[in-house]
């Protein structure tokens, strides 16, 4: 199959870096045909950039005049599903940024659509390319580890300034970006929780709202989770501590697993703690275990990993490492944390009212802060570290 021609709907931060990369030839098999932003300052600069590459400034306008086969989208988070249905309605294949929306009944409604195109849909879940994280995901899912019974994320290694905050209108708002760290910085993590130990069945969360900074949303949230089989997961992040921690504990009836600093760290039972707990004669009972240490790689860029991936999927049809539909499994976590606090931080049971998350979500859209305005990207040629695994 010939290369598949590609239009970028979003050039900002993120949006840039897949330009270049496809621009540069990185990605096998696709080629950069169209770059789309509101931002009509940016034509000129884009122009020199990537000559010969059209630039719109009009989303329906790229949809239906530009020589294009699938599309990025990279826009704000409440308008990936509002892009990616456009673009599955022109007939393209779709990979979206993370989260594939803000609320479940619109990533649900992203989804009906790719379905109802039949064109291939990916999100950006760069992490499911990490050695380790799919090692876990192989020892959890293939039972080595035996029955779960507790998962504790740490992830608080993503601090952040104000300026930070301040460097775009849209950030940090219930208008704009749809949340705080749950929906910026999170999703990847809610992603490879769900991914290795499974969805879980109840979620309360405690988000406290600029509790570190200036802004409307929350920068610290705690979550309490219970899973299918009564095990337990805690899930603790923020942006405002430093330094801060990336550890991934989880327990097993046949042992433990530790992912922190680039190393998975496994403690493999030779029998079942259950059966010991029953049957040792002493009462302080010892399982007989091996201590096993697994290194990372060296580091590779994984948004490209992805990006040749969904090349791959659309002329191959090679399996997506990350397809579109599972976004919802993380943003169902996401919007059931927010629903407990909005509820006075009471259990939510899985699955949901919809309805009343989008109810409650638009309340705080109405007194948002969010004024629509524009801002040139930062002029990146390479993707940034801390979009990458950060230990």
């Amino acid at each position: 199959m010939d290369n598949v021609k590609v239009g970028i709907i979003g050039v900002g931060n993120i949006g840039f870096g897949h330009a270049h990369s496809l621009y540069s030839g990185a990605i096998d098999g696709f080629t950069l045909a169209a770059l789309c932003d509101i931002n009509t300052d940016l034509k000129k600069s884009f122009d020199e950039k990537y000559p010969g590459v059209p630039y719109y400034s009009d989303a329906d306008e790229m949809l239906e005049k530009a020589d294009i086969e699938a599309v990025i989208v990279a826009v704000p988070h409440p308008l990936h599903g509002v892009m990616g249905i456009k673009a599955f309605e022109h007939g393209k294949h779709v990979l979206v940024e993370k989260p594939i929306d803000i609320s479940l009944s619109r990533g649900t409604a992203l989804c009906n659509a790719a379905r109802k195109s039949g064109k291939k849909f990916a999100v950006m879940f760069n992490q499911r390319t990490n050695k380790l994280f799919k090692m876990a995901r192989e020892i959890v899912q293939g039972g080595q580890l035996g029955e779960l019974k507790r998962s504790v994320w740490i992830i608080t290694n993503w601090y952040r300034t104000q300026k930070y905050y301040d460097s775009g209108t849209w950030r940090a708002t219930w208008a704009g970006e749809g949340g705080g760290v749950l929906v910026n910085q999170a999703p990847h993590q809610f992603d490879m929780w769900q991914w290795i130990c499974g969805m879980p069945v109840q979620v309360t969360g405690f988000c406290d709202i600029a509790k570190y900074h200036d802004i409307e949303v929350e920068d610290n949230a705690t979550l309490h989770v219970r899973f299918k089989n009564g095990a337990e997961g805690v899930f603790i992040t923020t942006t405002g501590e430093f330094p801060g921690t990336n550890r991934l504990e989880i327990t097993g009836s046949l042992g433990k697993l530790v992912l922190e600093g680039g190393v998975l760290k496994w403690w493999k039972l030779k029998a079942d703690d259950r059966d010991i707990i029953k049957t040792a004669t002493t009462s302080e009972g010892y399982v007989e275990h091996e201590y096993i240490e697994i290194p990372d790689e060296p580091a590779k860029n994984q948004h490209r990993m992805v990006l040749q991936n969904f090349a791959d999927a659309i002329r191959f049809d090679t399996p997506l490492v990350a397809p579109g539909y599972e976004g919802i499994n993380a943003l169902t976590i996401q919007n059931a944390a927010y629903l407990s606090q909005w509820k006075g931080s009471i259990p939510i049971d899985l699955p949901f009212d919809t309805d009343e998350y989008d109810r409650l979500l638009e309340e705080r859209k109405k007194t948002s802060k969010y004024v629509p305005a524009h801002m040139m990207p930062e002029q990146k040629t390479e993707y940034r570290d801390r979009w990458q695994v950060n230990w």
